[in-house]
């Protein structure tokens, strides 16, 4: 969320307040067991006035529509909030908002009615917005995900106040940080467009790191309600499922019975930064209507069975990501994707119904609305889209699916084609039956789309394009496709058959004159289109993406090659035109500008201006600077002092008292042994077996001090992950306590890593980590919220780490590790049993085997490093492959860090360099490219 419009402090004998700032309000509360003051600090102007609005980027008829309702506006007055009213405001919430009883006026009451008094003008601003739009009827985006992981809100209360506010827990990791710095950008862009998602009761959960590693428990961000949120009562949604499919005698379709339940609307408002553009966040709940509580049997006793439908409506917005283990799991993960389409795509249709007046023109839909779905969890929105569209407002099957193929763009978030999104069709047709019969049908289209492009003479390329295009796997064809083919009923097979009068010798002599001698005869394949009896039938959720929308995107350039030249190589070669690079970014509000300050007044003094908050273009002054001595002694005492509250931030977190004068090594991200938490700490390890060998005399000059940190969270089920996290703690447990290592080497773990910590982390960091398996991250971002803030990076040629180091220097990146292309080469090479590891990385096995960091059997990790292939081993992501290069990459590192006016200024590159990763830039690119719209200022 952009910066909100006013400042806060309860302690002000810490910090403080500016010369300039000639008034102030403040209001008494008691703040840890003292008397404290919250000041409220006068602002820079927010306020609207609909009178006279201008219009820009609006076509000629809107325009004099909009002149007619500036004429009828005229008269309303604008509204300008002092730090008075603002005092006033907060001391109304505080004892009449009844979120709190009328006591003490604790943080936490200090922190809801500050927050309620700011979401009051922010109300007011998203009013605006919202009238603006409704009568520009203007072209809008709407960003569909199932996270959305915003951090706090109340970006300008510091110390007590601001930490009572807890993080919001709609989302996991990058998906969800990305969505929310996306509508940070498209706020601040004035872009038209909303945000939708769920809203999680419990969210992801909250890690506890314990003797036994990971433990998760609900986490509790709702339990005192959301002062952000405004609940829309008014706003709500059917949402069915189960059921069945009805034929009418004039051919439509009836979905009817089933269970029913409501989605009800919560919006957030998303302020822009400096303009009075406020977008909104809409977020589903669900409940079932008041009859569905079976009240005779609640006074028979049975009360389990009177509110089973509430419940069962409930708990589909408990929990981010269920597990899904069990059938159970997989049903309500399905659920929370489908509500999040059907109720979104129910509000999309009814405020395009509300802006067109009557009669609504439906073609002209697409023009209206972009729909954007961030990876494949709202895929649902294809069929859905149709479904509303032939079933609800009557039109015909080719009027809606061209309709939908012009509205729907797919955001592409994984290169590997095993975690592509699959479901059961079984599953699938139980709870969803009119959706599955509009998925065959589009699947039809799209196998008739394959064969008009390529032809029946050759079966074998087309079983092959089939094979890897379809959208419902392993299913029989559809009739038409049969008959086309002209396909014997009995059977799909396809095998071809020799001619009676051809000999194999006379075959094998033909092949021998074609090719060489050597090369001996292959029997033929057989080409079979029937369904493998043995094999699930199942519902391709990518290919119906792809095939769905108008759009693909990568979100990295190497990840957009991948996807068009492997995970998606046949759909390409088909629609070249559908498939592009969308490079991720964040919003340097939040990842500069908020959570370090005193780096942001070092970049505006160098720079010359405060434009680089919007411009991150104007970072790149900084490299006419990079070696001048003043700058880089600025720039050494903000990192200190950021690492100074990292310090305490660690010992407040974990008890572990660290050196800020050590070099601060980061790698914050989830859990997976894919991005390799593995590869660090193994490194660490070996780090840790060289030291104890030296006196204290070799481990001073050969080593340079480092506190290592992690965080992340492992999820719930993923074992492997949650045996890294125990390793990693046992690891610092061991040599955190060691009196011969002391302030060499500390390792630390920080438990449930957010974005309020990530905020902490990121600003005093020196170095960051980002080796992954090359060719398997996407993109990453937080890669660039390290590069904004002068952080090193150390890390693979994978995801953006690439456009990182083209655009910081090759010389200010620390790089490692085998490339994408070698990956596929390596891991064969591992199968055959070719694979030498290097002596260190088997020493250090070893070594964690021989019990240095407690008794906690780590076999099946270690275990998974060897071998050449089979389920949990083989090395699949070259964790032993990349050791050795890992190893004296590190070396480089303390090298670099020993001469630090060297790393200053590697520091300073980076935050340079780092333009390119705004949000804003990407924005700018999904809204020219993809949703075609344009910026619609509020005058």
């Amino acid at each position: 969320m952009a910066t909100l419009p006013f400042s806060a402090t309860c302690t002000p004998s810490k910090h403080s307040v500016s010369r300039s700032i000639l008034r102030s309000s403040f209001i008494d509360f008691k703040c840890r067991g003292r008397r404290s003051k919250l000041f409220i600090v006068r602002t820079p102007r927010l306020s609207y006035s609909r009178s006279n609005l201008s219009v820009k980027n609006v076509a000629s008829d809107q325009k004099q529509q909009l002149e007619e309702s500036n004429a009828e506006q005229a008269s309303l007055d604008t509204f300008v909030p002092d730090s008075a009213t603002i005092a006033s405001s907060i001391k109304y919430h505080a004892e009449f908002t009844p979120s709190f009883s009328p006591e003490d006026f604790e943080p936490s009451k200090a922190f809801y009615a500050t927050a309620e008094s700011v979401r009051d003008m922010l109300i007011i601003n998203w009013n605006a917005t919202y009238n603006y739009y409704e009568k520009l009827n203007a072209k809008q985006a709407y960003y569909l995900s199932m996270e959305f992981l915003q951090g706090r809100a109340l970006l300008n209360a510091i110390e007590d106040v601001a930490r009572e506010e807890p993080d919001a827990a709609l989302g996991n990791g990058g998906l969800g940080r990305l969505a929310s710095c996306f509508l940070d950008s498209l706020a601040t862009l004035n872009y038209p467009a909303w945000g939708y998602g769920l809203r999680y009761k419990y969210g992801l959960f909250k890690q506890h790191i314990t003797k036994d590693g990971q433990e998760e428990v609900a986490e509790s961000w709702l339990e005192m309600g959301s002062p952000w949120e405004i609940a829309r009562n008014d706003v709500s949604y059917p949402v069915k499922f189960h059921g069945e499919v009805i034929s009418e005698p004039d051919g439509s379709k009836n979905w009817v019975g089933g269970e029913n339940v409501i989605a009800v609307a919560y919006d957030v408002p998303i302020p822009g930064y400096k303009t009075e553009t406020t977008i909104n966040l809409r977020l589903w709940s669900t409940k079932v209507a008041p009859e569905e509580f079976d009240l005779r049997a609640f006074n028979a006793g049975d009360h389990a069975r009177a509110y089973a439908a509430i419940k069962n409506a409930e708990k589909i917005c408990y929990i981010l990501y269920p597990g899904d283990e069990s059938i159970e799991g997989k049903t309500l993960r399905l659920k929370q994707q489908y509500t999040l389409c059907s109720a979104s795509l129910q509000d999309i249709i009814a405020r395009y119904e509300k802006r067109s007046g009557e009669p609504v023109n439906w073609k002209k839909f697409p023009d209206k609305v972009a729909v954007q779905m961030n990876d494949t969890h709202p895929t649902l929105c294809i069929p859905e889209l149709i479904r509303i569209l032939m079933d609800v407002k009557g039109l015909s099957w080719k009027e809606a699916w061209h309709i939908t193929q012009r509205t729907v763009a797919y955001t592409n978030h994984t290169v590997l084609p095993e975690a592509l999104e699959k479901w059961s069709l079984e599953l699938m047709q139980e709870l969803l039956p009119r959706h599955i019969q509009i998925v065959r049908m589009i699947n039809e289209e799209l196998i008739h789309t394959i064969i008009a492009e390529y032809g029946t003479n050759d079966l074998t390329l087309l079983h092959q394009k089939l094979k890897q295009m379809r959208i419902l796997d392993n299913i029989e064809l559809p009739e038409s496709v049969v008959k086309l083919l002209n396909i014997p009923e009995e059977s799909y097979a396809v095998e071809p058959v020799k001619d009676a009068d051809i000999t194999d010798e006379e075959i094998q002599t033909a092949d021998e004159e074609n090719q060489s001698e050597e090369q001996d005869t292959e029997e033929k394949i057989e080409i079979t289109f029937e369904p493998d009896p043995t094999q699930p039938k199942l519902v391709r959720m990518a290919n119906l993406c792809v095939a769905g929308g108008h759009a693909v995107n990568g979100v990295a350039a190497i990840h957009s090659e991948i996807v068009k030249n492997e995970v998606f190589n046949d759909f390409y070669e088909l629609w070249p035109e559908k498939f592009q690079n969308k490079t991720n970014g964040v919003t340097p509000r939040r990842w500069i500008r908020f959570c370090n300050p005193v780096l942001s007044r070092i970049i505006t003094k160098w720079t010359g201006t405060e434009e680089w908050v919007t411009n991150t273009e104007q970072l790149a002054i900084l490299r006419k600077f990079a070696d001048n001595e003043d700058l880089q002694s600025e720039w050494r005492e903000a990192k200190r002092r950021n690492k100074i509250k990292v310090a305490s931030f660690i010992k407040e977190k974990t008890g572990y008292i660290v050196s800020p004068d050590a070099m601060f090594d980061v790698q914050v991200k989830r859990i997976h042994e894919y991005k390799r938490q593995l590869l660090n700490i193994m490194g660490i390890v070996y780090r840790y077996k060289k030291m104890k060998e030296m006196n204290p005399e070799e481990r001073k000059a050969s080593f340079v001090p480092r506190v290592c940190i992690f965080g992340g969270k492992a999820f719930a089920t993923y074992v492997q992950a949650k045996r890294i996290v125990k390793f990693i703690t046992d690891v610092g447990a061991t040599i955190n306590h060691d009196q011969d290592i002391g302030d060499l080497l500390k390792v630390v773990f920080v438990p449930d890593y957010n974005v309020s910590v990530a905020e902490v982390l990121i600003s005093g960091s020196e170095l960051s980590q980002h080796i992954s398996t090359a060719g398997m991250e996407a993109s990453g971002t937080s890669n660039m919220k390290f590069a904004m803030n002068g952080c090193i990076l150390i890390g693979t040629l994978d995801g953006a780490n690439v456009e990182i180091r083209e655009e910081v220097g090759e010389e200010n990146f620390f790089l490692l590790g085998a490339r994408a292309h070698e990956i596929a080469g390596l891991r064969k090479e591992r199968a055959e049993g070719k694979f030498v590891p290097d002596p260190r990385f088997e020493e250090v096995k070893e070594y964690v085997r021989s019990g240095v960091f407690g008794l906690y059997n780590y076999e099946d990790l270690m275990g998974s490093l060897e071998g050449n292939e089979g389920y949990g081993r083989g090395d699949y992501f070259l964790v032993g492959k990349d050791f050795p290069s890992y190893i004296e990459c590190q070396e480089k590192v303390d090298e670099a860090y020993r001469d630090q006016k060297k790393w200053t200024k590697m520091s300073i590159l980076n935050a340079a360099g780092s333009y390119k990763f705004s949000s804003d830039r990407t924005i700018h690119e999904y809204a020219r490219d993809i949703w075609r719209i344009d910026p619609a200022v509020l005058p």
